[in-house]
């Protein structure tokens, strides 16, 4: 019995390594069609379609009803826009900041969800919340501030801030809006949304959906519709199911530190000590709000 159960924490624990690694190549896929003349909303509908049909295809295969009442309807389509706006914020920064830093800033949601739930719901603050806030902003700082002197791109830290403040709201409305069905149904919607809020999105700002137009193109395409979108997914769900909400989200530290290391290795990215230090510090402020001994609730795993 004990070795059945050391077993499938090791392979959750292998689950939840790859789930964050594979998130953390958004950057790769996002990066290499931008250079192919691609524009993020062209992408983000090509990764979201993609994704979708793969989810659909999976939903179909387990014949779970897509029916929702009006209440999940309501939350569904409060959770796509969240998710939209997430996105497309996100994607937005690469063209601005350098991958790496924009992912590390990313990873601030978890403090920003503390912070919300203590002010309007009036969760306690504790010691390690007051700690990894302090951790993260100094983070920060020391991330906009470069070596050379110079700052980062201030648009760039704002749109990506913005994509971790909506990333936490949707957090939050998953817990406080509780949902009786499966992630992939979930993501079914959520993706769906997105899908059709890109869309719309290249039709009003007068920037037609683009169609990968050759062989590496949709290579990367693909590769964000499968692996950081519906492979991480599915691995999250049983690295949470096997080894725990926390070990799990603690091990999504690994998402920045991927994308940090594509950036320097595939896309020439400066890294200097500024840098790994706020990468440190913003990193170490996450582990501190994930760690917590005698939690027992489920994270969500809805992140597509």
């Amino acid at each position: 019995m004990n070795s059945i159960k050391s077993n499938k924490k090791v392979f959750g624990t292998i689950c939840g390594i790859l789930a964050a690694v594979f998130y953390g190549t958004n950057p790769l896929g996002a990066l290499k069609l931008y250079e192919q003349g691609m524009t993020t909303s062209s992408v983000l509908f090509c990764r979201f379609g993609m994704a979708w049909i793969i989810v659909s295809i999976i939903l179909l295969f387990k014949k779970e009803s897509l029916k929702v009442n009006k209440r999940e309807f309501i939350t569904l389509t409060a959770l796509g826009l969240l998710f939209i706006a997430s996105s497309m914020t996100l994607y937005s920064s690469f063209k601005y900041i350098a991958a790496g830093v924009a992912s590390t800033l990313l990873f601030t949601y978890p403090i920003m969800t503390a912070v919300i739930m203590a002010l309007l719901f009036k969760e306690r603050i504790t010691f390690k919340t007051v700690a990894a806030i302090v951790l993260s902003l100094v983070g920060v700082i020391l991330l906009y501030w470069s070596d050379d002197g110079g700052t980062l791109n201030l648009t760039g830290v704002i749109l990506v801030l913005v994509s971790a403040l909506t990333y936490a709201i949707y957090i939050i409305v998953v817990n406080r809006c509780p949902l009786e069905m499966s992630s992939f149904k979930i993501n079914f919607y959520v993706i769906g949304y997105c899908t059709l809020g890109m869309a719309v999105f290249a039709l009003l700002s007068g920037n037609p959906i683009q169609i990968p137009q050759n062989a590496t193109s949709w290579f990367y395409a693909v590769w964000l519709a499968v692996v950081p979108a519906t492979l991480s997914l599915v691995l999250m769900v049983y690295a949470s199911k096997y080894v725990g909400a926390t070990p799990t989200a603690i091990l999504g530290a690994l998402e920045p530190l991927t994308a940090v290391l594509i950036g320097i290795f595939i896309f020439n990215e400066s890294f200097g000590l500024h840098l790994a230090i706020g990468i440190a510090l913003i990193l170490s402020a996450v582990v501190i709000t994930a760690y917590s001994p005698k939690s027992t609730s489920k994270a969500p795993s809805d992140k597509s």
